[in-house]
Formats: structure tokens, sequence, C-alpha cells
């Protein structure tokens, strides 16, 4: 049985005034059908199959079912007296993968029809021999509700009257080869809580936003000269305590969000929230591409953290995965049977790495699920961002693979030209929809173009983020920091090194989740020497970050000095703020973030070479590194006083007296930051606030400044104020 279409519900005969009836109740000891306004009787009934199927002739009028069994007798709507509710266009844009609201003609949708309250239920399945909706409403009973296969699209819909929001559902689903699967909704926009794994019905009341503003204000400001400093955070593991095993989204939101406004944040970015089966994935293995994780509440709980994210000028960044999902056996794999989602051959469908199912990015149907999951959280949760977790792994076709595991391309090559086809569609998509939003790639290798636009000429590999991270530079710096400061000045390159391709792309310098787990330590457990160097190590390498070229993220925990690896079983480790020690740290990065946002220098020209200038880049020997950041306003009369910052990182324990070092002009140079400060946990050695440049020339520069560099230190100085 392909589907209900013409043999469930009412069916015209010859004859004025009567119809053919089929319900299928196997629950039901009699049904039979009465006048809807007056309830009449309009005929009975009879079993005509002992699965429960009553066939029966009945007067041509509207009509309910009156159905008898062990629980006494109740008068209830014909699902299948309701006609098809896709219509042909809605089913031409799933089939080619471009429907502009996906998740408003696919999943559950409370609605009412014909003035009956009930779910609209709608699921693509193409190569299903049967599908139908079950629930507590039908006691998970696949023979109750069988829905219509639209052949168009391969979409199976039903409306079921009575059904409304917050009942658990799943769909069954028979394989051509018989077998019977029991799957989640793809397309749900809520579930039950982990490890449940039915889908709920959404709550359609549209959620009432206060941001306005920011929304506004997000479209229209030009997000690449703005400050991007972000605290990265695991929602379920940032706040625990006895008396809070789990925050739920208010929860986090009443202390979150303080939190990062204290420390200067401008973004709080989230991994990822959307619904995973296994907790222990950190997010990173969803199935709910349209879920948020009811492990924090339910979605509007979600609505209202993202709110009050913005009431407090912080933008929400979330982690999203389009790579590849979890083999779970409610979930995508093999959805109707076939590799629906995912691609049949294993070279291509399963990542060796994390046992894992590759989406086919050059199905439509699939490209045009990921990109509305990606609409889905910047338009209905107003969120900022999206950063788009392993594209290297989708760009590659030989990633992670040894020789004869993968297939070329079309060309013989290794890059996968649908997935780069679907991320520039992705990216355009979102640029045209969603004015403002950034999609950020963490993408690994040096593949051209990442963050070009797509519609450049010549463009073909470009892929059109708003950003990268910059993982080169995150691997080097680690490696330059976690060597002895005796050493240091044989690895003088590769901390130099990231500002050869700085300008190459439009990048995040990451500290992420990444590089504190799996036996890499914390920041502060790699750096070198006792517990104080260890701490002024970490301080020096924060501002020497704060200064480079790049917006800025670090993950929960390393603001505090945290000396373990993450756990995503604890908590951020909140006791350590007891210790003047990590205090200095945490004011430190609140300090820098304030510093960073209000300097123009700092932050407006990250993507343009012109304001970046080495003043002391080869100085090995002393591991010492200098340079000035730039507005680009230096060369107006007068210049003004704050168009210049220099940074200047000594990053061995040896302090440094009567450092000379050139800048563009004499005069007062005021030392804004100083990572050796008391106030941080230093020594306090430092130029006493100020510092004053001479006509004396140094570095192929006019002027100079005589400084004291501390011991294992960063300095900010500013021009002039």
């Amino acid at each position: 049985m392909l589907g209900p279409g013409p043999i469930l519900g009412p069916v015209p005969i010859s004859g004025p005034g009567r119809r053919r009836l089929v319900v299928i109740r196997p629950d039901a000891d009699e049904v039979g059908a009465a006048a809807q306004q007056d309830g009449r009787p309009l005929g009975i009934l009879a079993r005509v199959h002992p699965a429960g199927i009553f066939a029966g002739t009945i007067e041509d009028a509207p009509y309910r079912l009156v159905v008898t069994t062990g629980r006494g007798t109740e008068t209830v709507e014909d699902p299948y007296r309701f006609g098809p509710i896709l219509t042909d266009e809605d089913l031409q844009l799933i089939r080619t993968g471009r429907h502009p609201d996906l998740p408003g003609v696919l999943g559950a949708r409370a609605t009412e029809i014909d003035g009956v309250a009930g779910t609209v239920f709608a699921v693509w399945a193409p190569n299903a021999d049967r599908v139908s909706v079950t629930g507590d409403f039908n006691g998970w009973d696949g023979r109750r509700h069988p829905m219509r296969l639209r052949h168009t699209a391969g979409v199976w819909e039903l409306f079921l009257p009575g059904i409304g929001p917050g009942r658990a559902y799943r769909y069954e689903i028979r394989s051509r080869g018989g077998a019977v699967l029991h799957k989640a909704d793809p397309m749900a926009q809520a579930t039950e809580m982990p490890p449940g794994t039915a889908s709920i019905v959404p709550d359609p009341t549209p959620f009432p936003w206060t941001d306005g503003s920011w929304m506004a204000r997000r479209a229209t400001t030009d997000l690449l000269k703005m400050p991007v400093s972000v605290y990265e955070v695991h929602a379920a593991s940032w706040f625990r305590d006895a008396a809070h095993p789990q925050l739920d989204w208010d929860g986090l939101a009443d202390r979150l969000i303080p939190y990062v406004r204290a420390l200067g944040f401008t973004h709080v970015e989230l991994l990822p929230v959307m619904e995973h089966p296994f907790g222990g994935s950190w997010g990173y293995q969803p199935l709910g591409l349209f879920a948020p994780s009811a492990r924090f509440g339910r979605p509007r709980g979600f609505a209202r953290f993202v709110d009050r994210c913005h009431a407090a000028g912080i933008g929400v960044i979330l982690d999203w995965v389009p790579a590849h999902f979890p083999m779970d056996s409610h979930g995508l794999f093999r959805f109707d049977g076939t590799a629906l989602y995912e691609h049949e051959d294993p070279r291509e469908g399963i990542h060796r790495d994390w046992n894992t199912a590759i989406y086919n990015h050059g199905r439509d149907e699939v490209a045009g699920f990921l990109i509305a999951s990606a609409l889905y959280w910047l338009e209905h949760y107003h969120v900022d961002a999206l950063r788009v977790d392993a594209v290297a792994s989708m760009l590659y076709r030989d990633y992670s693979r040894e020789a004869g595991d993968w297939v070329p391309n079309i060309h013989g090559g290794r890059e996968n030209l649908e997935t780069v086809a679907f991320l520039r569609r992705l990216n355009q998509v979102i640029e045209a929809r969603v004015p403002g939003a950034m999609t950020i790639a963490e993408e690994s290798t040096a593949w051209p173009g990442v963050t070009a636009p797509v519609a450049a000429e010549g463009s073909e590999t470009a892929l059109g983020f708003t950003l990268k991270w910059n993982m080169g530079w995150m691997h080097d710096s680690l490696k330059y920091m976690g060597e002895d400061p005796i050493n240091r000045r044989w690895h003088h390159g590769t901390m130099t090194f990231s500002l050869v391709y700085a300008w190459s792309e439009r990048y995040v310098l990451p500290l992420s989740h990444d590089e504190v787990v799996h036996g890499k330590g914390s920041l502060l457990g790699r750096m070198p020497g006792d517990d104080w160097q260890k701490r002024a190590n970490l301080r020096a390498y924060l501002a020497f970050m704060w200064g480079h070229p790049g917006r800025k993220l670090i993950f929960a925990g390393g603001e505090l000095g945290n000396p373990r690896e993450w756990d995503h079983d604890g908590s951020t480790p909140w006791g350590l703020l007891d210790d003047p020690g990590h205090q200095g740290i945490q004011a430190l990065v609140a300090d820098l973030n304030r510093l960073y946002a209000h300097e123009p220098a700092l932050h407006a020209r990250d993507d343009d070479p012109g304001g970046f200038q080495w003043v002391v880049g080869d100085d090995a020997a002393n591991s010492v590194f200098a340079w000035i950041r730039r507005t680009g306003e230096e060369a107006t009369e007068p210049a003004p006083p704050s168009s210049g910052m220099l940074v200047v990182a000594n990053l061995t324990p040896v302090p440094r007296e009567g450092y000379r070092i050139g800048v563009p002009a004499p005069g007062i140079w005021h030392e804004v930051l100083n990572t050796d400060a008391t106030a941080y946990g230093g020594s306090g050695l430092g130029n006493g606030g100020r510092a004053l440049a001479v006509e004396t020339p140094a570095h192929g520069r006019p002027a100079s400044l005589t400084l004291t560099l501390p011991p294992l230190s960063t300095l900010m100085l500013r021009q002039g104020r």
C-alpha cells in the first residue's frame, strides 16, 4: 500500500447522495458516521478485514466518526476526510531544494483546517513503502494513521485533528525491503529530553521579541570594522553545582549574560545546541537540526536567551554541523531504508574518524534541508552568526582517508565539488536573506578564498564566508608558548609566520575548546615554568593575541587560567577566583576586551595590511616582538592622538632595561596596558604609565622610545593621550 489516498476516507460512488467510506481502526469494535451539525446517524460501517478496516456506504454529508472500543464510544474527526495540504508549488520547491520556508511545510505544524484544530505532519521519504504518524494519541500504532504519498516530491502528509502543541510523535516507516523503522522527525522543532527520541509538536505562538533595534542595527552595520571578541561556551558544563546540576536557558541567561558583559566580550558562542543523542559529543553529532536541545528547556526558553543577550548588547553565535550526523537508529541514517541524507557508497558516506554519516551535499533535497536549518536559526531565533564546523572535512574527498578509500570528483581530483557548490549557495542565500548575519568557517587548510565573495569574477573556489578561524596561528603560537623561554629564540619565526598570511582571509584567532581537551592540557598548563611564570606567560600570550590582527575567541575557563583540561561532565572551576593570581588573569581579559573595543587601531583594519607595521620582528636573541596597529589616519595633519597603538612583547623571564623602539613621531606615549602590573598578579615592573619618544631614529623611524620591558610580558602604548 503506497498510501491511503484512494483507499481511506470518503470515496464518491455512482448514485446521488451517497458515498463510500473506508476507515482503519484496529482498536475498534464498531465504526459508524454521524452528521457534523446535528449528530444524526449517516451509516454504519462493516468490518471488512481483521486488521481493523471498516467500510460501508453513508449519506453524503459532512461527517464525524462514531467509534466504539473497549473504552467506550467517542465521536472523532476522520483525518482522511481532509484533502491534500501541500500545494504543487510547495512540492516542486521541496524537490529542487529551494523552498523558502521548509519548516513551514515539512515537520509538524499545529494549525486549523476547515475550522478543525489539529496538526499537519509532512515528511520526505521517497523510497518508503508506507509512512505512518505514531504517538500516544494512537498507542504508537503505525496501523492507525498511515500518511498520503505526494509522488511529485516523495513527501508523505497527513492532517490529524485534535492533536496540538506539546504532543509527542514519531514516524513509522516501512521500507521497500519490508523493514519497519521508527524515526524522529528530521524537521522537528522540539524534542523529548534525551535519551527519549520522540519529536514534539511545536508551539506556533509567535515569540514576543524585544530586540528590534538590535536587529535593525545589525542589518546596517559594517561588521568587518567592528570589534568581535567571543566567549565560547559549552552550555551544559559552564556552571554546575550541587543546587544546579543543569541550568536551563533562563538560568544560563541569569548567570552567563552578566558575566560576559562584565568581561567585555561582544559575542557568546555556544557549542552546538541542536538536539543530539549523546551528550559526550558536546553537540557535534546532532540529529535535530531545527530543535534546541530539550536538555535546557523548551524552544521558547532559547528564544528568551537570545533576546536577553541582545538586550545586554551581546551577539549570539551558534556552532552548526552540516558535515555529518550520527547513525543512531531513530535518526537520519538510512531514513526510509535507503541512503537518503547520506551517500550510498561508504567511501563517500561514512566518516572513518567519527563513525558518522556524511551528508550528500550534491542532492538537492539535502542541500535544501541544511540551508533551511541555517536560515531557521538566523531568522526564527535571531541568532547573529553560525560557526560552521569541520569545513575541511567537507571540502576534500580524501579527508582522513587512505589511498583507494575515496572517490575522485568528475575531473579526477580530490576537491568535493558538490560541497563547494553547497557552501557557496549557503553563504549567498544567507547574505541575501539575513543582512548582517555572519558565517564563520572552521577550516584548517589553505583552501583559497574561504572568505572571498562568491560573486567575484574568477572566484570558482571562493566560498563566501564572513570569517575563518585561523587554525595556523593557533597551532603555531601555542607551540611557541609551550617552549621553554631559553629555547624560544630558535622558534622566533613560528610566532611571526602568521603575519605572512594574515590578510589572505578575514580571520578569527581561536583559543577554542579543542585546545583544552584530549590530553592537550589547559592553556595555563601548556605554559612552561613555575606557577608565577605560567601565569605570566599566559597573560603575555593573551595580550599578544589581543594586539594581533584578527578577531578574538577564548573558551570558558581560559580567562580564569584554568590549570586543568576541560571536563564536559564537570563545571568551569569558579573556585579559582579565590586566588588573586587567577583573579588577575580574569581582570586582564576584561581590560583587554575594553581596550580592544574602544581603540579603533586594534580592530578597525583587521583585514588590511595597512593597519599593521612591524617595528621589531627579528629580535630572536631576546624573544622581543613589537608592532604598531594603525587606523589609517596617521598621515593626516595633525595625526589623531589615538590613531596608533604600539604592542611590545618580551617573551623571556629576563627584564629588558633601556630597550629602544622606533616610533613614527616624538611625544608622549601612554602605557595603557602592562601584563606585569600587580593588579594582574605581576611584579609591577614597567614604565610608570608613560614614556617620552625623542627624535632619535630607530628601526627606520624618525623617533624612538626607551622602554623597560618586564619579564614575560606584553605592553600596549597609545600615542598622544
